[in-house]
């Protein structure tokens, strides 16, 4: 497959380890701060941490990847109080000009000389409702497929700001936004199921998640993580 180039230039590059806390629940969402370079070892980013790594971190989900334009989105819809931008996510890699139609699962990518698989769509849970303050954002992302995703290393390394991104190989047809409606349709589709589950490169708690419900014919409850109750 002939490369391309998915952005000329990184427009920002964040990490950071510093926890908060939203009405006791920590978060390390707002620990992140710009940085000229990541160092991005095969499990993790020097200077990077997540609170709850288990849902947050781990080899399928190193490097966290927002596309900016979608803050504008969500401040058009009123979903954010006060303004937010890059790295309010928890991102990062932020671009302009990629977003989750773009990049499909086990899609290989280099940046810098970091080679990098995207693994997953990101699952918003409740701490972006506290993060933006508003009660339904973690709703809203799950539904609208702004969501961003996830890499893991295939070759560790250095990326700089204002390194371009290159797609250099693919090895599905499932762009993450179509991962996204897949996953998250509140509708039992096991044919669709089957077919993101083929997808090379899929995160393996996706593929538990997806087997666990094919054997179960039922859709897990998403109201703990989306709402926190």
């Amino acid at each position: 497959m002939t490369q391309l180039v998915l952005a000329d230039s990184v427009s920002g590059l964040y990490a950071g380890e510093t926890m908060s806390s939203f009405d006791g629940v920590v978060s390390g969402i707002n620990g992140k701060s710009r940085r000229d370079f990541l160092v991005v070892n095969s499990g993790n980013v020097d200077g990077d941490a997540q609170a709850d790594p288990k849902h947050h971190g781990g080899n399928d989900r190193v490097l966290h990847h927002f596309p900016r334009e979608h803050y504008g989105q969500y401040r058009r819809w009123d979903m954010m109080t006060g303004f937010k931008d890059a790295p309010a996510m928890g991102e990062n890699i932020s671009t302009v000009g990629v977003d989750e139609s773009m990049v499909n699962i086990g899609d290989v990518v280099q940046i810098g000389d970091v080679v990098l698989q995207v693994t997953q769509p990101r699952s918003p849970c409740f701490k972006l409702n506290k993060q933006f303050g508003h009660p339904e954002f973690a709703l809203a992302m799950q539904t609208s497929s702004l969501c961003g995703w996830f890499y893991r290393v295939l070759t560790p390394g250095h990326i700089h700001q204002g390194d371009s991104i290159v797609r250099v190989e693919r090895h599905s047809d499932i762009s993450v936004k179509q991962a996204m409606s897949i996953y998250f349709s509140t509708e039992f589709n096991e044919a669709e199921y089957q077919r993101l589950l083929t997808a090379e490169g899929l995160a393996v708690s996706w593929r538990q998640s997806l087997a666990k419900r094919l054997d179960s014919r039922k859709i897990e409850n998403w109201k703990i993580r989306l709402f926190g109750v």
